[in-house]
C-alpha cells in the first residue's frame, strides 16, 4: 500500500494538461475550410464539373450494360450524389453561421461608430450654438462694412450738402459784388479804380 502512495499515476491523481480524450479541433482553421469548400460547392465551375461526372457514369454505366458497375436504377450513384449532398448541407451552413457573426460583429462596430458620430455632431451643434450667442454682441465683419458704407455714404452727401452750400454762398457773393459794381457804375464811377 505505501507502493501505491508513492505513485502518481493512480486514478486518484489528475491528468496533465496535455492530453485529453477529446479530439481537438481548430475551429478556426475548420471554419475557413468549410467557407472555401461552400464557395467551390455555390460555383458555376462546381455544377458544370459535377453535370460532366454524372453523364460520363450514366453514360459508361449505360454503355457496358452487362458488366456495369451500377446498371440502370444508378444506386450507386444516388448514394455518392446523397453523401455529397448530406456533407455539403452541414457546410454551407457553418459557413453561413460564420458570415454571419462576422456581418454581426461589422454591424456592432458600425452602431458604435454611428453613435461616436452622433456624440461628435452633437457636441459640435452645441458649441456652434455657444458660439453664435457668445458672438451676438461681437461686431462682425459684414456688420462693420455695413457700418463703414453707410459712415461713408453720411460723409458723402454731408460733402455734396457742403459743396452746394458753398456754391450758394459763392453764387449769394457773386451776387453782391454784381450788386456792388452795378451801384458803382450808377454812382458814375465807369473807370475802375
Amino acid at each position: 500500500m505505501a507502493e501505491r502512495r508513492g505513485r502518481r499515476d493512480g486514478i486518484d491523481t489528475p491528468r496533465t494538461p496535455g492530453r485529453s480524450l477529446r479530439p481537438s479541433v481548430d475551429t478556426e482553421r475548420f471554419g475557413r475550410v468549410s467557407e472555401n469548400v461552400a464557395r467551390h460547392i455555390g460555383s458555376w465551375a462546381f455544377i458544370m464539373w459535377m453535370t460532366i461526372a454524372i453523364v460520363i457514369w450514366v453514360g459508361l454505366n449505360l454503355a457496358l450494360s452487362d458488366g456495369a458497375p451500377d446498371p440502370f436504377p444508378f444506386i450507386f450513384l444516388t448514394l455518392l450524389l446523397s453523401l455529397q449532398a448530406s456533407y455539403a448541407a452541414p457546410l454551407i451552413l457553418l459557413a453561413q453561421n460564420r458570415q454571419a457573426d462576422r456581418d454581426r460583429v461589422q454591424f456592432q462596430e458600425d452602431r458604435a461608430r454611428t453613435e461616436r458620430l452622433l456624440a461628435d455632431s452633437d457636441y459640435l451643434a452645441r458649441e456652434i450654438a455657444a458660439l453664435r450667442q457668445a458672438l451676438g454682441d461681437v461686431a462682425t465683419r459684414d456688420y462693420v462694412r455695413s457700418e463703414l458704407r453707410d459712415q461713408v455714404d453720411d460723409i458723402i452727401t454731408a460733402l455734396d450738402r457742403h459743396a452746394t452750400e458753398q456754391r450758394k454762398v459763392q453764387r449769394k457773393s457773386l451776387r453782391r459784388v454784381e450788386r456792388s459794381v452795378e451801384r458803382l457804375s450808377e454812382l458814375g464811377h465807369d473807370d475802375p479804380v
